[in-house]
C-alpha cells in the first residue's frame, strides 16, 4: 500500500506546480559565517558550447574488434554560468532543472536573477568549473555556485553529455570525456573573457579553481594531474578498447593534460579508489593543493578504502580532508532535495529524494558547512585571502574544540573551537590537513 501511495505523490505534486519554491539558498542559524551570502547581486545564464571532433565512446563496440580509427562526433555541452550581476539589475530568480528521475522538470528558487546584466569590474574575478556526478546536471550544485558568484567569482556548471540524468549512457563515456570536458570549458570560458568576448573583463580564466562531485571529483583528480592504473585502463565495463589510456599515468597525453590555469581544487566524494582506477604513483602525479569532502559513512566512493585512501595517497601537494561523521556519499554537494523528488520510483527502484538527502545529515546543514569552507579554501588560493586562511587553522575534531571566552567575547588563551562556528555549532566533523 505505501508504494502505491508514493507513485501517487509525483502528479499530486506537479498539480500544485509554481506553488513549490524549491530554496537553494537556504541559511540556516547554525550556519557557519562563510556560508553567508556576499553583497554582490547574482546573474545566470545557459551557454551552448560543442566540443568538436571527439571519440564517439558510445558508437564503439566493446565487443567487437578495436576498430583501426575511433569514430568521432562534435560533443555537445551545455553550461549554466553564475556571476556578479550588474547593480539593480533585475530577472526571474527560477530555475527550470529536472529530477534524478530523468522525466519531472521542478522550479528551484534562489537569488540569482535570469540572464541579469553582469557587473562592471576592473579586477576581473576568478573562475571556479562545476562538474557533477554521475548521474547528474548542472543544477546539482547549485546552491554553491550561487553562492560562491555573490561573493565575487564566476561559476561554470557543467552538464556533462552522456552523465545527466536525460542522457545517461554506458559509463565508459564519462570515465573518458570527464577531464576532457572540463578542461574544454576552461578553454571556451576563457575566449570568453578575452578581449571582444561576451564576458570580455568579467572574470580571468588564469585563476581558476575547480569543484567536482562524486565522478566529477574522479575528473577533477585527472585535471590536477593525478593519473588511472593500467589495470583500470583494460577494465571490459569500462573505456572500450583502451580508449582510457589518454589518462593513464606517465603516458605523454596524461603528462600534457594539466593546464597551468588552474590552480586548486576541491572534490567531493571522489570516486575510484574503491574500483581500482588509483594508486599511490598515479595520485602522486597531482599537482595543485587539493580540498576532499566526504561522509564517513559513504557507501558509494567509501571512506578508508576510498576517499580517504585518495587524500592519504596524493603526495606533492598540500590537502585537506574535512569529514561529515556518520554521512554518506552525498556529504555537503547535493543541492536540498526538491519537493516534487519524495515519491517511490518503480522503475529506479528507489526513492528520488534520496539521491539528494542523507540519513544523518540535514542536507541544508550540510551545504551550509560546505558552502563555509569552500569559500575559505577557494578565498586564500584564488583571491590571495590570508585572513580566509585562518579558519582553516583548526583542531582537527570539532567535538574536542573548547569554548573559551571573555565577557566581552574575546578569546581566552584555551580557546580552540572552530572559527566561524557559532558555540556549540561545530559538532560531527574533522577537518585534517597534510603538507607535501
Amino acid at each position: 500500500m505505501k508504494i502505491i501511495l508514493n507513485t501517487l505523490v509525483p502528479a499530486a505534486l506537479m498539480t500544485a506546480g509554481a506553488a513549490m519554491a524549491n530554496p537553494i539558498d537556504t541559511q540556516l542559524p547554525s550556519a557557519p559565517e562563510l556560508a553567508a551570502y556576499g553583497a554582490l547581486p547574482v546573474g545566470v545564464r545557459q551557454l551552448e558550447m560543442v566540443h568538436a571532433d571527439q571519440i564517439d565512446i558510445l558508437a564503439i563496440d566493446p565487443a567487437a574488434e578495436k576498430p583501426e580509427a575511433f569514430p568521432r562526433y562534435d560533443r555537445p555541452l551545455t553550461v549554466e554560468m553564475w556571476y556578479p550581476a550588474a547593480e539593480g539589475a533585475s530577472g526571474s530568480t527560477e530555475l527550470k532543472a529536472y529530477l534524478r528521475d530523468g522525466t519531472t522538470e521542478v522550479t528551484l528558487t534562489g537569488k540569482a536573477m535570469r540572464d541579469a546584466a553582469p557587473a562592471v569590474t576592473d579586477t576581473p574575478y576568478p573562475l571556479v568549473l562545476i562538474s557533477h556526478g554521475y548521474p547528474g546536471n548542472r543544477f546539482l550544485l547549485s546552491h554553491l555556485a550561487e553562492n560562491l558568484a555573490s561573493k565575487g567569482y564566476v561559476v561554470a556548471s557543467i552538464d556533462h553529455t552522456d552523465s545527466t540524468y536525460r542522457t545517461q549512457a554506458a559509463f565508459g563515456s564519462t570515465l573518458v570525456n570527464r577531464s576532457l570536458d572540463q578542461l574544454f570549458v576552461l578553454e571556451e570560458m576563457a575566449g570568453k573573457a578575452a578581449e571582444g568576448g561576451e564576458f570580455a573583463g568579467l572574470y580571468d580564466a588564469d585563476n581558476t579553481g575547480l569543484i567536482g562531485y562524486s565522478m566529477g571529483g574522479y575528473g577533477a583528480i585527472i585535471t590536477a594531474g593525478g593519473g588511472v592504473t593500467e589495470a583500470s585502463v583494460a577494465y571490459g565495463w569500462g573505456g572500450p578498447h583502451g580508449t582510457l589510456g589518454i589518462h593513464q599515468a606517465g603516458s605523454d597525453t596524461h603528462n600534457a593534460l594539466p593546464d597551468a590555469r588552474i590552480k586548486t581544487a576541491v572534490a567531493f566524494g571522489p570516486w575510484g579508489m574503491n574500483t581500482g582506477f588509483w594508486d599511490a604513483a598515479g595520485l602522486a602525479g597531482v599537482q595543485i593543493p587539493m580540498l576532499f569532502i566526504a561522509g564517513s559513512q559513504d557507501d558509494v566512493s567509501l571512506y578508508e578504502n576510498g576517499v580517504r585512501a585518495i587524500w592519504e595517497n596524493v603526495s606533492n601537494v598540500e590537502t585537506a580532508l574535512l569529514t561529515y561523521e556518520n554521512g554518506g556519499h552525498n556529504a555537503g554537494a547535493p543541492m536540498p532535495a526538491p519537493a516534487e523528488s519524495y515519491y517511490f520510483n518503480k522503475d529506479k527502484g528507489f526513492d528520488i529524494s534520496e539521491h539528494y538527502t542523507d540519513p544523518v545529515w540535514d542536507t541544508a546543514r550540510m551545504n551550509n558547512i560546505a558552502q563555509h569552507f569552500v569559500t575559505a579554501w577557494l578565498d586564500q588560493r584564488l583571491k590571495a585571502d590570508a585572513e580566509a586562511g585562518s579558519y582553516l587553522e583548526l583542531v582537527e575534531d570539532s567535538n574536542a574544540g573548547v569554548w573559551s571566552v571573555n565577557e566581552d567575547g574575546t578569546e581566552k588563551e584555551d580557546h580552540s573551537y572552530w572559527k566561524g562556528f557559532a558555540k556549540g555549532t561545530a559538532k560531527g566533523l574533522k577537518y585534517e590537513v597534510k603538507k607535501p
